[in-house]
């Protein structure tokens, strides 16, 4: 049963008239298994098991491997890959539906974390790394993809940053599980390099990952908590739908100001993981700072997403405010690293040397380190996807969108992880991260200023006005036809 209502402004996915559809909610448990917050967590749990074990495991440093370079190499590879069919993703993703997109996507992850168990048994078995490296980025990007457009789409404009904030501390929860598993596993050892355990451990836990999708609802069936339906995918031709890649730009060029702010969102992890966590501390320790990073994210998620959430102010306001907080913690978080980074380079921390441990003194400053930059980067993720979602609300449109983003940020990726496994100087790398992360935040403010407004009018859903000028065309060519026969 549905009635129509006058459209303020507030409201989810609009339709291509001054008026919306409401529908009645499912009630008992089918209502809270088609609860749009249930089928998000659902989601979560499946990058929970999947890219957050990816996560652990990059986290770690080297992959957990006494030698980085074949990991470097293998993400490298990853990155690259997905940087290539993420651009096509959201593409392929209107095409079958966001479910079977991310059933795809799950499919590499535990293809990943084998290889790495068969190179710590056969130490020569470095190229099925690499080789399941450029496999999982293929799928990875169609993973990703089904989840930024289910998660973007299934909520209303005022709970996009709950429903992100929710998204992003489970899917944490993957990676503080997997670190949790690695450092339980490492606990008494000194050396740099894990235990098969440890991988045996995270392989279980992401084949758990390719069971979730199944068991989800499809999209076409959700109602969201406003009454208001999920747009149903379209299904036009695939020329059509490549086409949609290029209307989506023109209609809308203030996406090209997020590029550089998508660049830099996976690019700081090489130095992060590889050249402080790798570069610096044991087995033990990296294990123990892969734990406080990912949890630090839980909690920095949750900090921002209230913040750019709150009814208090103006979505305009918020989005001002969320982008002053990213430059503060920008500044505070790269100046202090970058005291501890003149201190090393890579000859004078060889992979074989001894390295710093949890019961070290400089240990606990170090640490909190780790912990600032979790925080940085789950607001930083946040407020990218946040930003994303105040573009637009069309659920086409958004696929698009969260395929530019993973696209352009593991093209980034893929860039310094060769640059690290090439052995460029540790401090070419980190300098680089920094103007980069500052580069984005510059980029970025001027398409908050020309282009974030407090609601999302139809003038703004590009893809929604081409659809429905197609609509009237074929309504047109109906009626001339029936004209004609008559």
């Amino acid at each position: 049963m549905s009635s129509s209502v006058d459209e303020k402004g507030g409201g989810s996915d609009n339709p291509h008239n001054d008026s919306i559809s409401v529908y009645e909610r499912p009630k008992g448990l089918r209502g809270v298994y088609y609860h749009p917050i249930t089928q998000v967590v659902m989601v979560a749990f499946v990058c929970f098991l999947c890219p957050g074990m990816f996560n652990a495991l990059t986290g770690l440093g080297g992959g957990g491997q006494f030698n980085p370079t074949t990991s470097a190499n293998s993400t490298c590879a990853v990155y690259a890959t997905y940087a290539f069919f993420a651009f096509f993703s959201g593409t392929v993703n209107n095409k079958i539906g966001a479910k079977r997109t991310l059933l795809f996507g799950t499919l590499g992850y535990a293809l990943y974390v084998g290889s790495y168990l068969a190179m710590n048994i056969h130490p020569d078995a470095g190229w099925f790394v690499v080789t399941s490296g450029a496999l999982l980025g293929v799928t990875a990007a169609f993973l990703w993809t089904a989840q930024g457009s289910m998660m973007l789409s299934y909520c209303t404009e005022a709970q996009k940053g709950i429903f992100i904030c929710i998204f992003w501390a489970i899917f944490n929860m993957g990676a503080v599980v997997g670190a949790a598993v690695s450092f339980g596993q490492n606990i008494h050892s000194t050396n740099n390099n894990v235990s098969n355990g440890t991988y045996v451990g995270i392989l279980v836990l992401t084949i758990l990952g390719v069971t979730i999708p199944l068991l989800m609802a499809d999209p076409d069936k959700m109602i969201r908590t406003d009454g208001t339906k999920v747009a149903m995918p379209r299904h036009p031709s695939w020329k059509s739908e490549f086409y949609g890649l290029w209307v989506a730009i023109i209609t809308d060029p203030m996406i090209l100001l997020l590029f550089p702010m998508f660049f830099a969102s996976n690019y700081f992890y090489t130095w992060q993981f590889n050249d402080y966590n790798s570069a610096l501390f044991n087995i033990r320790a990296r294990s123990l700072n892969n734990f406080m990073y990912w949890f630090s994210q839980i909690i920095g998620s949750g900090m921002i997403g209230v913040i750019l959430d709150s009814k208090r102010f103006r979505r305009r306001v918020r989005a001002f405010t969320g982008w002053g907080i990213l430059l503060v913690m920008t500044f505070v978080v790269h100046i202090w690293a970058y005291y501890y980074q003149r201190t090393y380079t890579r000859a004078s921390v060889p992979p074989d040397s001894q390295k710093m441990d949890i019961y070290d003194p400089r240990y606990p400053a170090h640490v909190w380190l780790m912990i600032f930059y979790g925080l940085l980067d789950a607001m930083w993720q946040t407020t990218s996807f946040w930003l994303i979602g105040a573009m637009s609300n069309d659920t086409n449109k958004l696929a698009i969108y969260s395929g530019f983003y993973h696209s352009i940020q593991s093209a980034g990726a893929a860039v310094v992880w060769r640059m690290d496994a090439i052995g460029v100087p540790y401090m070419n790398i980190f300098l680089s991260t920094w103007c980069l992360v500052v580069a984005g935040l510059v980029f970025c403010f001027p398409m908050i200023y020309l282009r974030i407004r407090d609601t999302t009018v139809l003038e703004d859903e590009g893809l929604m006005q081409r659809d429905q000028g197609i609509d009237n065309m074929k309504v047109k060519g109906m009626i001339e036809s029936e004209v004609e026969i008559s």
